[in-house]
């Protein structure tokens, strides 16, 4: 008589849950960004409080033409960025219109203001909603996604020497991440040379040396009006910084920027790469860089709102209906 072999407990739905945090946190993004939100905004406070003073002064001092300034560049840089994603979604073999594609754009940078990964799933969600004919399907979009970002890392990368002087980081480092980013990048353009089906299609703009050159024009060119953004608030609340500190908070934003903080982006990685020259008045930098940003987002998607209800917008949504044949009496 064989003995049965014993039965091993399953786990329950709350063990099953603790046991695997990285899905619930993939189930919860808007409490995990809540959550690295509260905590960081905690350290700011703590670490400010005995400058506050000195913080509000320097964040009320900014003059008008400062903060348009931020403002324009910023929607300068969602432009930018939102036609190199219509190049990337056209090479994959979409058809939907500059405009509308804009306008899901739009609506999806302001997910932004959370991360960047929210505000992608928004602009993937709103641009199959408004245009399911004429937008590749969901994974399509995914990838679409990734040449902008392959030659933002590859910029990065180029100019993470930026990062030597604020962080300290020894030269050794910003070469390693010079060599990995190319090896990787080199790897994955070999990768998906024979590719071409499903999700791949996707990549499709990074085939074509026009197209490739496109995107790398229009990166260099969000990424230059970034720096200058950086520049302009800052020099205008009186940090003096140069060319290479701006492209430095730029790239630590990119990087911090994939943590869970939430609109403490700004302040907290102004402080990270320029406390030393006065943790009050460049967090007050930071956080109106947050601000310039918001705003500049809320004029984009309140464009995109006010086109979407324009009368001979409805044309722009709506597949055009077939001619009707000509009657008996008009036939030629």
């Amino acid at each position: 008589m064989e003995t049965p072999a014993p039965i091993e407990a399953s786990p329950g739905p709350a063990s099953s849950r603790l046991g695997r945090p990285g899905v619930w946190m993939r189930r919860h993004p808007g409490v995990v960004t809540g959550v690295g939100t509260l905590v960081v905004t905690a350290a700011l406070v703590i670490g400010l409080w005995n400058k506050r003073e000195d913080f509000v002064e320097a964040f009320t001092s900014a003059s008008l033409l400062v903060l348009s300034g931020a403002i324009a560049l910023q929607v300068v840089w969602l432009i930018a960025r939102s036609e190199a994603w219509h190049v990337c979604v056209e090479a994959a073999g979409g058809s939907v219109s500059r405009r509308r594609l804009y306008r899901a754009a739009a609506v999806g940078y302001l997910g932004n203001l959370f991360n960047s990964s929210f505000g992608l799933g928004v602009r993937i969600a709103t641009l199959r909603r408004t245009a399911p004919a004429d937008s590749p399907n969901a994974p399509v979009l995914v990838a679409a996604e990734l040449p902008i970002v392959v030659v933002e890392v590859a910029l990065a990368a180029g100019l993470s020497f930026t990062l030597i002087g604020p962080l300290n980081v020894p030269w050794w480092v910003v070469l390693g991440i010079v060599v990995v980013a190319t090896a990787v990048i080199g790897g994955l353009t070999r990768f998906v040379r024979d590719r071409r089906d499903g999700f791949w299609r996707g990549l499709d703009v990074m085939r074509g040396l026009q197209s490739r050159n496109v995107i790398i024009g229009l990166v260099m060119f969000a990424t230059g009006a970034q720096v200058v953004r950086n520049m302009v608030v800052l020099e205008g609340l009186g940090v003096d910084i140069s060319v290479f500190d701006a492209i430095a908070l730029l790239i630590a934003a990119a990087a911090v920027g994939l943590l869970p903080v939430g609109p403490t982006l700004g302040a907290a990685t102004a402080v990270l790469i320029l406390g030393s020259n006065g943790v009050a008045v460049v967090a007050a930098a930071g956080a109106l860089l947050t601000a310039t940003g918001a705003v500049g987002a809320l004029l984009f998607a309140g464009w995109a709102l006010v086109d979407r209800l324009r009368p001979s917008a409805g044309r722009d949504l709506e597949p055009e209906a077939d001619p009707a044949p000509p009657g008996p009496g008009l036939a030629i």
